[in-house]
């Protein structure tokens, strides 16, 4: 099949040189951008701003979309215009995405913490994120060190905690302060200030 020039996008690099992209086919591409979301033709046409008809066309290669439409889709998608014309790193993009409102996670509570859940309903996950409220005031409040696989970020809410891990001299950390470290090794976590501290913690899994 021939292809039009005109369906041709040239990317700017960072470097500010110019580089033509090969061309995809635009209909297919939306399609597989839609379905990585499991999104319906009419989810994707509210999404997007464009009738149900109008993106069954695009999608089945019956109609040019204008700039601005392409603009629409590429909104829709959370994507940008030029990704709908340059093919994803990986053989298949997912699209997942889950929005959790504040408060919404599901809760469970502990002698030390009260954790949070946040993007519980997502299956096959590779992070664990939380938000936990830190209740512990002493290192004696623990049974042992918590150690477990992956690694493990973690970033100060509110409050002031210190940080205590196997290896290293305890950390006192105020709000916006973080730690990047591997959750093999025995790391504890207690609140310092008056009230209990919030923490925002990512585990890997896997």
């Amino acid at each position: 099949m021939t292809r039009d020039p005109k369906s041709l996008i040239r990317l700017a690099r960072e470097t500010g040189e110019d580089a033509v992209a090969e061309p995809l086919d635009l209909g297919v591409r939306v399609r597989e951008l839609r379905k990585a979301r499991d999104w319906t033709l009419e989810q994707a046409a509210r999404e997007a701003g464009l009738a149900r008809s109008t993106l069954s066309k695009i999608e089945n290669g019956q109609m040019s979309p204008t700039y601005d439409a392409l603009k629409k889709l590429a909104v829709g998608l959370g994507i940008g215009v030029p990704q709908l014309f340059t093919p994803p790193k990986k053989d298949q993009v997912s699209g997942r995405m889950i929005h959790t409102r504040d408060g919404a996670g599901s809760h469970q509570a502990t002698t030390t913490y009260e954790h949070e859940l946040l993007a519980e309903s997502l299956t096959r996950k590779k992070m664990l994120p939380y938000r936990a409220r830190v209740r512990a005031r002493s290192m004696d409040e623990f049974d042992g060190w918590v150690r477990h696989d992956g690694e493990e970020f973690l970033l100060v809410l509110t409050g002031i905690i210190r940080l205590y891990t196997e290896f290293y001299e305890p950390i006192e950390m105020r709000r916006g302060d973080s730690a990047y470290y591997d959750a093999s090794m025995g790391h504890n976590v207690v609140s310092i200030s008056p009230e209990d501290a919030s923490i925002l913690w990512v585990t890997s899994l896997g």
